[in-house]
């Protein structure tokens, strides 16, 4: 959810110039850092500096109204929404993408395929055929995002880990075979360089859904195309909400990602774009 709020500009700016700080929920890094690239090799007056922070720490700095815009994956609460409206700012809410959340392991593993189920008895503290699940920060969105699959309000103490950030994830799994980590799938798809030969020995889990759900007939992968026939349990969807109020980079930069170049980069990141961008033939006789 890409969020982009009233605040003071440090100079003037408009749709593609000036400059502009936006919070990035560290989870979608990847996918972030070749949007900003893409904008600005296309509008060289632009200059986006991207603070990547865990969700918890990222809506706190975006509630002091200290950074303009942020990126997270979801919708602002009810108290968050009224801080805004408060001021009278008006919110302007479009979705960009569908992430899907990955499993992943080592290629030696015995793991293949994992049932939701024994996903949620094992953050419930129950008897699961999961020995342990590794997660990228105690404050993260992907934490987050399974407490509420799981009905939850506090982790158990065994079972379940947190490191500090999905490379750390990676690494961890890369280096323990029997461990299974939390990452989103964008890490895998296009990881950082100096994670490429890392990720080459790692594996996506295939996961079936709870009985009576969508998906719940096999195992799927957070493939786009599992994603988009509604398959693949464990998605979130990614959000723009701009409430700049007025010519910004940030509502610029937000357009840019739900336009069709924006698109195209979500499809190419192993995400689901929100619209899905045209394609043209040429036949040739």
């Amino acid at each position: 959810m890409l969020v982009s709020c009233k605040g003071k500009p440090s100079e003037q700016q408009t749709y593609t110039s000036g400059k502009e700080q936006i919070l990035v929920d560290e989870t979608f890094a990847p996918i972030i850092e070749d949007q900003t690239y893409l904008f600005e090799s296309t509008y060289s007056d632009a200059n986006i500096d991207l603070v990547m922070k865990s969700e918890n720490e990222l809506l706190n700095l975006f509630l002091s109204d200290s950074i303009q815009v942020a990126i997270v994956s979801r919708l602002l609460n009810a108290q968050e929404t009224k801080h805004f409206e408060s001021k009278n700012i008006k919110i302007r809410i479009n979705r960009f993408a569908i992430d899907g959340i990955a499993l992943i392991t080592h290629n030696s593993s015995n793991y293949v395929n994992l049932d939701v189920s024994d996903i949620i008895k094992i953050l419930k503290g129950e008897k699961s055929s999961l020995n342990s699940l590794v997660f990228d920060n105690a404050n993260s969105s992907t934490i987050r995002y399974f407490k509420e699959l799981a009905g939850i309000k506090n982790l158990p103490q065994e079972g379940i880990y947190a490191l500090k950030s999905n490379s750390d994830v990676i690494k961890y799994v890369n280096d323990n075979p029997g461990s299974i980590g939390v990452v989103g799938v964008n890490w895998m798809v296009q990881p950082p360089i100096e994670l490429e030969k890392i990720v080459e020995d790692l594996k996506i889990l295939g996961v079936k859904n709870s009985s009576g759900k969508p998906g719940s007939d096999a195992y799927y992968k957070p493939t786009q195309n599992d994603i988009a026939i509604g398959m693949y349990p464990l998605t979130r969807s990614l959000y723009v909400i701009n409430c700049e109020g007025g010519t910004g980079l940030g509502t610029g930069f937000a357009s840019f990602i739900a336009g069709e170049r924006g698109q195209r980069v979500v499809l190419k990141s192993g995400l689901l774009p929100d619209s899905i961008p045209s394609r043209e033939i040429n036949i040739v006789n």
